[in-house]
């Protein structure tokens, strides 16, 4: 019988309670990993066991594993442990931040620290720092997230963890300039030129999902040409961005509200990238909001 594959890319998500676990599983998820948000520390090895059965079609997996496990927390190591035994290799990515940031992330929250749950957030903080203390010495990676935002701390983690899997991402993003343009766009393409479906009473509460927008913008001929032409474009840069070493790019296309005309427009330049090989992410910021023109959130 033939020994499953142990090649598995195992990062264990470990750290303060506000520390920004939640958006790093996001980030992460967005890379192709395979995540579970507070699973038993005993479950561990057999869940890695379960991974290499599966014939290379879970091969990069992240596990939150936090004091919220309560008394399962404290077979931690042994787990760990056992899974080096069984031939299986990881890293511990620790996040922390100061006491005074996460004071002020629960305050906003209005969240309980689980360690405090009826008494003072700082004390709750203390304990879960004293207790972590062993795991943060073990640590492959820590982060402090006190002064990152949350799209520097996705930064970050695209950083060490696309890198490390040897692929160059490019995020593309819908927004509205009404919304104002995204801080962290390396390119920012404005498409207000093209006719706006906002303006077509039965098309204006739907956004550029719905096939009725799509075809209204993919049928003008001046939107292929552009697609055509800026599709060119990105085909001829990105190649050089890698050559700089770059690893990951952020395309961001706006228009008026960010519902319709931008969104058709990421959803094909991604397709196009796709089949040129490249790993893609997909964000429209700005569709969730309200209806374009009748005010921000």
């Amino acid at each position: 019988m033939t020994e499953p594959k142990r090649d598995i890319q195992m990062v264990i998500i470990t750290g303060l309670s506000g520390a920004g676990k939640t958006q790093t599983v996001q980030c992460l998820e967005d890379l192709g990993f395979f995540c579970i948000d507070n699973l038993p520390p005993t479950l561990i090895p057999k869940f890695a066991e379960l991974c290499a059965q599966s014939e290379g079609k879970i091969n990069k997996v992240a596990l939150v594993i936090d004091i919220r496990g309560g008394k399962f927390f404290d077979t931690l190591f042994d787990a760990l442990e056992n899974l080096k035994t069984q031939g299986f290799s990881y890293e511990i990515l620790f996040l922390e931040a100061s006491d005074e940031v996460l004071v002020r992330r629960f305050k906003e929250s209005r969240r309980r620290h689980p360690l405090s749950p009826l008494g003072r957030i700082l004390e709750g903080i203390t304990a879960e720092r004293h207790r972590l203390e062993e795991l943060r010495g073990r640590a492959n990676k820590i982060i402090d997230t006190s002064d990152l935002t949350v799209q520097e701390l996705k930064d970050r983690i695209i950083d060490l963890f696309a890198t490390e899997t040897g692929k160059f991402m490019v995020t593309l993003m819908s927004f509205g300039y009404k919304y104002g343009i995204p801080l962290d766009a390396d390119l920012v393409t404005d498409v207000r030129f093209l006719p706006n479906p906002y303006y077509v009473p039965h098309l204006k509460p739907l956004t550029g999902h719905d096939p009725q927008i799509r075809d209204y913008v993919l049928n003008n001929p001046v939107t292929r040409h552009f697609l055509r032409r800026y599709g060119g474009l990105l085909k001829f840069l990105l190649p050089h961005y890698i050559t700089e070493g770059k690893t990951h790019l952020v395309v961001a296309i706006g228009c008026t509200g960010g519902q319709h005309r931008s969104v058709v427009l990421v959803n094909e330049i991604a397709r196009l990238l796709q089949k040129y090989g490249y790993e893609v992410i997909v964000k429209h910021r700005d569709i969730a909001r309200s209806v374009p023109g009748e005010g921000r959130l």
